[in-house]
């Protein structure tokens, strides 16, 4: 157990090391166990986290605000465009003020080019721990409820079992790529063999498959990627993990319009209940959510048996509460 983590930034998935994740899941078991059990936990008493959102919310917002309240502290909630952040505050000006008012740092900025290096600078400048709440890059919060959630329904020795990360069909808009690019760079990390499969125009950013191959690679995990129009089915077949959801062709072209048009290509990429029975019976199917049902996923997949979804969101609160005691204390 890796145990000295306070002041320490959450930005990418891989600024905590394997060690560190599986004291972060420790720590989330032991205060999921806790809040079952009604024992107080306030580990976080007179903390105030700020929480800058650019991007609206409700699991993330939820999640952060009930868990830093059950650790005993206060969640600031602060929205960019009520704020003069959206007539010139600056990132560093964020860091620097924002660094002295509050015991940690919270920021959900997805835009594409932007969100990333926004959260980098504030963290530059802040004296306190900046997490991560989703960028355009990484999810890092999400992959640690999903982690959590993998360990519960198959158990911690992960080894050889196969993890489907795919790309799904959603009308809504150009999601963000950071949850499957986030997946593919922390599960490699347990054993977990990962399938990431999407039509041509939805490959990930080049750097973050470098990373993932080279993490697959240093803990012997396989990485499989399967980048075909009709390459769903195919990586469907035998997989103990289903984890398809929709993110944009931003690294094809960072234009919404042409994004939109290519997205209407594929419609027949939705997991229903004909595609999950390719996958082991006891498969369960993941999705960070909200789900485009009967667009994404059928309602028969995300209602139905196989379905964890509900756990997966619980499990944030329990992650998140770990990070910031952790990083807060």
């Amino acid at each position: 157990m890796q145990t000295f983590l306070h002041g320490r930034d959450l930005i990418g998935d891989l600024d905590f090391t394997k060690e560190e994740v599986e004291t972060v899941l420790d720590v989330a078991f032991d205060l999921k166990r806790k809040r079952a059990l009604n024992e107080p936990h306030a580990y976080l008493r007179d903390k105030v986290l700020a929480m800058l959102f650019f991007f609206s919310s409700t699991r993330t917002r939820g999640s952060f605000e009930a868990g830093i309240a059950q650790l005993g502290g206060h969640g600031a909630f602060i929205e960019s465009r009520t704020t003069q952040i959206a007539h010139g505050d600056t990132p560093k000006e964020i860091g620097e003020i924002f660094g002295r008012y509050y015991d940690g740092i919270a920021i959900r900025h997805v835009d594409w080019g932007v969100g990333n290096k926004y959260i980098s600078e504030v963290a530059k400048y802040s004296r306190v721990p900046v997490l991560n709440m989703q960028c355009d890059i990484y999810h890092p919060f999400q992959i640690l409820a999903d982690l959590m959630t993998i360990v519960e329904k198959k158990g911690r020795d992960l080894r050889r079992k196969k993890m489907v990360v795919s790309w799904a069909y959603a009308a809504s808009y150009q999601k963000p790529m950071s949850v499957p690019q986030s997946l593919i760079l922390q599960m490699p990390r347990f054993g977990l063999d990962v399938t990431l499969v999407h039509p041509p125009e939805f490959r990930l950013m080049p750097e973050i498959m470098d990373q993932a191959e080279a993490e697959a690679k240093k803990y012997g995990a396989g990485f499989e990627v399967i980048s075909d129009p009709d390459g769903m089915e195919k990586a469907f077949k035998d997989a103990d993990i289903i984890y398809a959801k929709s993110w944009g062709a931003m690294v094809h072209t960072p234009d919404p319009e042409e994004g939109a048009k290519i997205i209407k290509k594929y419609s027949h990429w939705i997991t229903d209940e004909r595609k999950m029975a390719l996958a082991k019976p006891d498969a369960i199917y993941m999705h960070p959510l909200p789900a485009d049902r009967n667009i994404e996923v059928t309602d028969g997949v995300i209602d139905g048996p196989n379905s964890v979804v509900y756990d997966e969101a619980e499990n944030r609160l329990h992650a998140q509460k770990a990070v910031m005691a952790l990083t807060m204390g």
